[in-house]
């Protein structure tokens, strides 16, 4: 067995104390940030192959970044689409185990970077479902909303206690 063959299954078996298996996503939501990143590599990678088409140097560098974009939102989001990297899957499978939070600050952060450089329509257009990945696990990071019926049970308490506190400054100075 080659150490090739041996690296691809312990990148592939799943982690049972990763972060991500217990971070409240439903499989839908999961599954719509990897088809939203997906669509943004494939929009980085588009918009800066154009933005290279050019003789400007910041748009050149900001296209560069793009297609670097495109190529780690497809390396962390879809791996199959890079079977002939080697280590595509250990990549993909640390991506999975980092937070919701820091893949947000990540590709937000990969995203306004070539916006930056240079502020052109296609930078813009180019990033925005980037952007917008990272804006989605950061909805994640937030956690699920709660129900009706535990606001209103927590606002009855409160509201409780500040008749509690009430009445007993009353009576404190009577």
């Amino acid at each position: 067995m080659s150490s090739q063959d041996e690296q691809f299954p312990a990148a592939a078996a799943p982690d049972p104390v990763a972060p991500s298996a217990d971070d409240g996503m439903t499989w839908w939501y999961r599954w719509l940030c990897r088809i939203a990143g997906v669509i943004g590599g494939v929009s980085c990678a588009f918009a800066g192959l154009w933005n290279c088409v050019t003789i400007n140097p910041l748009n050149i560098a900001a296209g560069v970044w793009m297609m670097l974009n495109a190529f780690v939102l497809f390396l962390c989001e879809a791996p199959f689409c890079c079977q002939f990297i080697e280590f595509a899957n250990a990549v993909s499978a640390r991506a999975d185990r980092l937070r919701s939070w820091q893949k947000a600050a990540f590709y937000c952060g990969m995203a306004v970077f070539p916006v930056m450089l240079s502020l052109t329509l296609t930078t813009l257009f180019g990033n925005a479902i980037a952007f917008a990945t990272g804006v989605l696990y950061g909805l994640s990071a937030l956690g699920k909303k709660g129900d009706a019926i535990s606001y209103a049970r927590i606002h009855q308490q409160q509201k409780q206690m500040d008749e509690e506190k009430l009445t007993g400054s009353l009576e404190g100075q009577a």
